[in-house]
């Protein structure tokens, strides 16, 4: 039975709609707080900085949502989304800037200065997201094989090691973990490819 992607398509985004819908919430949350999350500390945030940026950014989809559901130009969810987060982590860069203007003028126009263009913010939250995508695939894929065709896959794509390095490791011809890396990825792609289509 093929593993269905989480439910960040026409469904699940129609039910975050109601904010009453927890278990939709949920698993939005669970995809997409980690992103945003980790895109705000990469950007120089402490940690409870970039706990509300995610707040402020989930805030914001749940405020503007229906009214982006009602544009008939309204492009790709991810793509909206990016940008609330884009926009999020400079509005907050930008108030931690102002703070520092009244105190210090040197520090706060240098925080004015370190502030990222848009293209890398949006680079960087892109990235989380192919992460995050990757991290949900590959835990789908290692609950389906084999523990070695998994470590295969882990030692040689992951961890960097030749193939005959791991086929030493794990004490097994280097045609298998050809195979068993070779399979891995596959289906990693498969459900990456069936995800983004799903949230197209």
């Amino acid at each position: 039975m093929p593993i269905s992607p989480p439910e960040t398509r026409a469904s699940l985004i129609l039910r975050l709609q109601n904010a009453d819908d927890v278990a939709a919430w949920d698993e939005f949350v669970e995809l997409y707080g980690p992103v945003v999350f980790r895109a705000a500390r990469a950007r120089g945030f402490q940690n409870a900085d970039a706990e509300n940026v995610v707040q402020e950014v989930f805030l914001a989809v749940a405020q503007s949502l229906t009214k982006w559901l009602q544009r008939e130009d309204r492009g790709r969810f991810r793509s909206w989304l990016l940008r609330i987060a884009r926009n999020e982590t400079i509005n907050m860069l930008t108030r931690r800037v102002t703070r520092s203007l009244g105190d210090d003028g040197d520090t706060g126009w240098q925080q004015l200065l370190d502030i990222p263009d848009v293209d890398a913010v949006s680079s960087l939250i892109d990235l989380e997201y192919e992460r995050a995508v990757f991290k949900w695939a590959a835990e789908r894929v290692q609950q389906s094989v084999a523990p070695h065709t998994w470590q295969a896959f882990w030692l040689t794509h992951v961890e960097g090691l030749s193939v005959e390095d791991a086929a030493k490791r794990l004490q097994t011809r280097a045609g298998n973990i050809h195979f068993g890396r070779s399979r891995v990825m596959a289906r990693i792609r498969e459900l990456v490819i069936q995800y983004e289509d799903c949230n197209a």
